[in-house]
């Protein structure tokens, strides 16, 4: 066998445990997904508790953005040769650990090491699962759907989590948002013994550390920079160098890549016209999204004056629209093509996000953010459905976890990216309309201040989707349903 056709296993042949193994994949995954929009409700109760400055309090999210975006793409490579199930169990036993270091936090510092540290094990968990479905699924028409039902189980994650987040939060403690994942992980980990089979990818096992160093201090730096500007301003000298070192570094992990025998990222991987479209795309996309689900939390709890699970409850149908399209988009992949798809689900968030650009200052909920969650949440369903049939199609079976690992890389590094850079604009309208305005800063006036720079935050929003739908068409090669691979050279083991 070559590396490019060889896995552990036996041949091509369907493997009959797929679906039970797509759920155990699937379920284990969202517990991942339901701690990032579980924390962001827990983090108010948990900076009393803990008396985190409001300076410092942004650290309980970044630092994971930071530690899971930062090593994706070594757990990519890792995935592939260490053993994708092996580092999936890893991964999941690792996070349920890491969840209750931080849960048990006695401080500020503690909160922050056990949410790097969920990061860390994340890193290990996306790619491998994502991996796994990849291999596990060989028939095309079959892939498309288990995606489908992948994507619709991670949409349903951000709902429970939001849900679960309130609940916990309002009539338990802020800790229990993080004891939760314990329980998951352990029921996911034994049912992933007899469902789950093991694959590897062969060769040899050799690891780029100096890349990985690169890239992720590179992340670091300028994740940090663009933190810094949202805090201190663009005219902040620490904010330029945080990003000129970033930009260096970053450039320099390009460098090493193209000269080192054994890549952290192949750049093959990323150079592929379709692949780097849709990575180009993804970055955009969760730039976006994150930004605006960041600014639409202010709305709801700041100006409508909603608690925390009512909030969370609001947010449902930007769920239910994600789940939905990944339901019924992934029969569409294979007649209609991912490109299509993917350039029409973007075109409706698109009008989603502008349609949010009308809110009122202390009313509106109904008219305006109840129908842009619905169509936003609908086209990012739909592409984020068929996005992994065109980032993995075709892809050499030694690169399925790095592969799969930049899909989340890019949306989590456009999660880090998008919220501070949209912060920044948003800080200078509100300054700016608060100077402009003459007379009393009463709070009428002040909320009139917020929804001025939630609506420029919108627009900046929807320019992410706008460059996205650019991405797409202008990059991505036309691809008509007979175009959509509908097997790939991987043997599942």
């Amino acid at each position: 066998m070559t590396a490019s056709t060889a896995t552990t296993g036996q041949g091509s042949a369907l493997d009959p445990r797929r679906w039970p193994a797509l759920t155990v994949i699937s379920v284990a995954t969202l517990m991942v997904v339901l701690d990032a929009s579980v924390i962001n409700i827990a983090l108010p109760k948990a900076q009393a508790d803990l008396d985190i400055s409001d300076t410092d309090r942004q650290w309980a999210v970044t630092a994971y953005a930071l530690a899971f975006g930062g090593l994706l793409l070594l757990g990519g490579r890792v995935v592939d040769f260490v053993g994708r199930k092996r580092v999936f169990m890893t991964g999941l036993l690792g996070f349920a650990l890491a969840s209750m270091v931080a849960g048990v936090a006695p401080n500020g510092a503690t909160l922050f090491a056990g949410r790097a540290l969920q990061g860390v094990f994340a890193a290990l968990l996306a790619p491998a699962a994502l991996s796994l479905i990849a291999v596990t699924f060989t028939d095309g028409r079959e892939r498309a759907r288990a995606f489908g039902v992948y994507g619709a189980l991670q949409g349903a994650g951000g709902a429970v989590g939001l849900i679960a987040g309130g609940v916990l939060t309002e009539y338990t403690s802020w800790r229990w948002c993080l004891f939760v994942n314990a329980p998951i992980a352990l029921a996911a980990a034994l049912a992933a013994i007899p469902t789950v089979r093991e694959s590897r990818a062969e060769g040899e096992r050799r690891y780029d550390i100096p890349g990985a160093v690169l890239v992720t201090t590179g992340l670091v730096a300028l994740v940090w920079g663009f933190t810094r500007a949202a805090e201190e301003g663009w005219s902040s000298a620490p904010t330029w160098l945080l990003l000129a070192a970033g930009l260096v570094l970053l450039v320099s992990f390009v460098a090493v890549e193209h000269r080192t025998s054994h890549p952290l990222l192949p750049l093959r991987v990323v150079l592929d016209r379709d692949r780097g479209g849709a990575f180009l795309a993804s970055l955009l996309i969760g730039a976006g999204m994150f930004g605006l689900m960041l600014f639409l939390t202010y709305y709801l709890q700041v100006n409508l004056g909603y608690r925390p699970l009512r909030a969370g409850l609001a947010f449902l149908p930007f769920s239910a629209g994600i789940v939905a399209a990944a339901t019924f988009g992934a029969p569409l992949v294979p007649r209609i093509g991912p490109k299509r798809l993917m350039a029409s689900g973007i075109a409706v968030a698109l009008f989603g996000t502008l349609w949010l650009v009308t809110v009122k200052a202390t009313g509106g909920y109904l008219p305006v953010v109840l129908p842009a969650m619905i169509l936003t949440g609908l086209g990012l369903g739909v592409f984020f459905v068929a996005l992994p049939n065109t980032a993995l199609a075709g892809i050499n079976p030694s690169d399925t976890g790095v592969a799969s690992a930049m899909i989340s890389t890019t949306q989590q590094i456009g999660g880090a990216i998008g919220p501070a850079l949209l912060n920044t604009l948003y800080v200078s309208a509100l300054t700016g309309f608060l100077t402009d305005h003459t007379g009393p800063v009463t709070r009428a006036v002040r909320l009139d201040g917020y929804v001025h720079g939630y609506r420029v935050a919108f627009v900046a929003s929807a320019v992410a989707f706008a460059l996205a739908l650019a991405a797409i068409i202008l990059l991505i090669k036309k691809q008509s349903p007979g175009d959509v691979p509908t097997d790939t050279p991987v043997h599942a083991g």
